[in-house]
């Protein structure tokens, strides 16, 4: 007997990864208050109620996009990882991956949902807990690229100030294409970075 659960579960995933995909991509080009489950629903070719029996609210719909986003972004560049080089170069490297967390869709993204959250306290709560969990993890995974031991005393400052840095200079990407400049404060940041974390490196 065949069964059927596997294909309908498959498109399931499918219709939901759509949605996901589709409410990054409006919230990036029309805002929180643009992106209505009923206009993600278009976008991504399924009906309102498909949408609601995934993501019965906007907020769910909309944060479990940007977490869903994120995690894919974090993946890839875990994935990359045994491509960076070894040696001097590899810090610049991982700024550069960093870097790349805050420019594009997803950040613009992200930053709709900020100054939606800022006004809404119901979406605030829950941007604050998704916002918390996205920088444990980007930590973490600069801390594995770099190599470093986050116990040794400033360290984790440093790492913390690099994304910190990255994020700035995201957000400043959105205004103007900022990317000459940005490729030369990252570049002096690398060496610094590489400069406060060497006494650091896990063997």
């Amino acid at each position: 007997m065949t069964d059927l659960r596997e294909p309908r579960q498959d498109r399931s995933r499918v219709t939901r990864q759509r949605l996901l995909e589709a409410a990054i991509e409006c919230l990036a080009e029309v805002g929180w208050s643009g992106s209505t489950v009923s206009v993600v629903a278009e976008r991504a070719g399924v009906s309102r109620g498909a949408a609601q029996h995934h993501f019965p609210t906007r907020e769910d719909l909309v944060t479990s996009a940007v977490e869903y986003v994120t995690e894919e972004r974090l993946a890839l560049l875990r994935s990359h990882a045994a491509d960076l080089p070894t040696g001097p170069g590899r810090t610049q490297a991982v700024v550069d991956m960093v870097e790349h967390m805050y420019t594009g869709a997803v950040f613009g993204a992200a930053i709709h949902l900020w100054v939606a959250a800022s006004s809404d306290a119901k979406l605030r709560e829950r941007v604050l807990k998704l916002e918390a969990q996205v920088g444990r993890e980007t930590h973490r995974l600069a801390l594995d690229l770099l190599g470093v031991d986050e116990s040794v005393p400033g360290v984790r400052e440093a790492v913390q100030a690099t994304l910190d840095l990255a994020r700035g200079l995201g957000l400043a990407n959105l205004l103007s294409d900022d990317g000459r400049r940005r490729a030369r404060v990252l570049r002096q940041w690398a060496t610094m970075l590489d400069a406060a974390v060497a006494d650091a490196r896990i063997a």
